[in-house]
């Protein structure tokens, strides 16, 4: 069964990257989250950078999504990934699934460093889908920015190619 959550972990395009290779992941796109107006319109209102991450259930579940994304950011980081700084680069998971969120909160709750720990778990609001330059960025530009080690995407690109 297809279902879809969207996660935040700094800048989007390396997020994109990093998911659209882990198995059980059947589509990503780079998009914006929780916002306070509807269109992002160049400016960006609150809206966090996150992908919208369609997934197999069978395959994958909302748990070993966390773990994927807990390896990407630092979790303790409020508001800044990376070189990344501001309100748009915070990190969370986001769904209109109530046991999205409660898989997302029941993963922190038994991590030892669960206090720390400033990664948002919220109802999803508004999503806006980014312009098509932002989609599969790492792709068309693979020397762009991104915070995430490349020998950690290469490691799960390396995998699904065996």
């Amino acid at each position: 069964m297809e279902e879809t959550v969207y996660l935040a972990g700094g800048c989007l395009w390396g997020v994109q990257a990093f998911f659209k290779v882990i198995p059980g992941v059947i589509d990503t796109e780079a998009g914006r989250a929780n916002g306070k107006s509807q269109t992002i319109d160049g400016v960006y209102d609150g809206y966090t950078e996150c992908v919208k991450v369609t997934f197999n259930t069978e395959v994958i579940t909302v748990k070993v999504l966390m773990d994927h994304l807990f390896e990407i950011i630092n979790p303790y980081s409020l508001n800044k990934q990376g070189e990344d700084v501001g309100l748009k680069y915070r990190t969370g998971v986001y769904s209109e699934q109530s046991h999205h969120l409660n898989d997302a909160q029941n993963f922190i709750a038994k991590r030892a460093d669960r206090t720390r720990i400033a990664v948002e778990v919220l109802p999803l609001t508004n999503y806006v889908k980014s312009s098509e330059v932002h989609q599969d960025r790492l792709d068309k530009f693979p020397n762009d920015y991104c915070h995430i080690p490349i020998e950690l995407m290469e490691k799960y690109k390396r995998n699904i190619k065996s």
